[in-house]
């Protein structure tokens, strides 16, 4: 088997974690490592993680000294990871139990370095809301631009496909939007498998529930990091405007 690196930024996250890490120990593919990365939380997310790996030598803690934001996090566990492929899954999602070997065998089917998955809204509770987000058969980045319907935790990368820098996050917000830009741009086509895989946890305490931020996140990664000009930023926008609310309703 080839294993797989799982990518968790860990802040405040203990009344989900447990749950999560279950999900990702129901998997159907078991070569794969999963590391935590605790930005220095203030609850007992650490003391869940230690717990955790005394009973399963696939789980790994990286205690980070500094919060760093969730990018950061990120990146501290891609530079520690040993597998050729790297997954990642926020710390309250959740994956069916055939995520990762579906997901594999999809990848290894169309050849690809970076494919993404469907998935589905679900409640504080873990409970699928019944509305599912499909994704297109393929996505190069002039559509990725206006389609933002790459969600972190149903990505999947081939390292020995893709240079492993591109997989970096960008110390900015929708740090996981920018990075799939930034691996698109350098001519990669992304493959999605339109199945639900995945199932999103929203809380209104997290970012991505503010509509406000985000509109202003993507704005900036026009404007900012992708520099894009005015005419473009725009264009791109009303795109993504449209898919987003479709995603919602």
């Amino acid at each position: 088997m080839k294993k797989i690196s799982i990518v968790v930024p860990v802040y405040n996250a203990s009344r989900f974690l447990k749950e999560t890490i279950r999900s990702v120990q129901a998997q159907t593919y078991s070569d794969w490592e999963l590391l935590l990365v605790d930005d220095c939380s203030k609850d007992n997310s650490r003391q869940v993680i230690e717990e955790e790996a005394k009973s399963d030598l696939r789980i790994r803690l990286i205690a980070l000294t500094k919060n760093g934001g969730a990018a950061n996090a990120r990146n501290e566990g891609i530079k520690q990871a040993k597998g050729r492929y790297l997954a990642f899954i926020d710390a309250d999602d959740l994956w069916k139990p055939d995520k990762l070997e579906k997901e594999l065998r999809f990848m290894e089917e169309k050849e690809a370095a970076f494919v993404f998955t469907g998935y589905e809204f679900a409640d504080e509770q873990g409970n699928g809301m019944g509305k599912i987000v499909n994704v297109p058969e393929t996505i190069t980045y002039k559509q990725a631009l206006g389609n933002t319907t790459i969600f972190t935790s149903t990505v999947l990368i081939d390292w020995d496909k893709l240079d492993k820098s591109l997989t970096m996050m960008p110390d900015v917000k929708s740090e996981d939007t920018a990075t799939w830009w930034q691996i698109l741009r350098s001519g990669v086509t992304g493959y999605g498998l339109n199945e639900n895989l995945v199932l999103y946890r929203r809380s209104e305490n997290t970012l991505s529930s503010n509509k406000v931020e985000a509109v202003k996140r993507i704005w900036y990664l026009y404007r900012k990091v992708e520099k894009l000009n005015l005419f473009l930023s725009i264009w791109y926008f009303l795109q993504y405007a449209m898919r987003a609310v479709l995603r919602r309703i």
